[in-house]
């Protein structure tokens, strides 16, 4: 460190910072130019279905953040947990007595997923 204060330095940084400040605007425009040509290049018609696509994927990471914050704060509740283990099994004991009792029961259960899979596999 030296003792001279600023005024009497006899290095003068003025000129430098000019032709700096100079080569960096001349630079700075010209990746403006070429940015400013590569988008007159691109089909903005096209844009909106990749808006759409970006806008669900956003949706859907939004929707599963929120999700997952509920069911880890129904998860903390000391029953809760526990009511929806025995409200699932209470519901899949009602659907299968009244799908699976009967042979012509599970046939028709049967089919129905035998459909759904031509419907939406092929």
């Amino acid at each position: 460190m030296s003792d001279e204060s600023p005024e009497t330095n006899p290095v003068s940084n003025t000129g430098t910072n000019s032709v700096g400040a100079n080569n960096f605007s001349d630079r700075a425009n010209d990746v403006m130019g070429k940015v400013n040509e590569t988008l007159n290049q691109v089909d903005w018609g096209q844009m909106g279905k990749y808006g759409k696509a970006a806008g669900i994927i956003a949706v859907v990471i939004v929707a599963q953040i929120i999700i997952k914050g509920v069911i880890d704060t129904v998860n903390l509740l000391p029953l809760v947990p526990g009511l929806l283990e025995l409200l699932g099994l209470v519901v899949l004991g009602q659907w299968s007595w009244q799908n699976l009792t009967t042979s012509e029961k599970r046939n028709a259960v049967f089919e129905r997923v035998q459909n759904l899979r031509k419907e939406y596999l092929g």
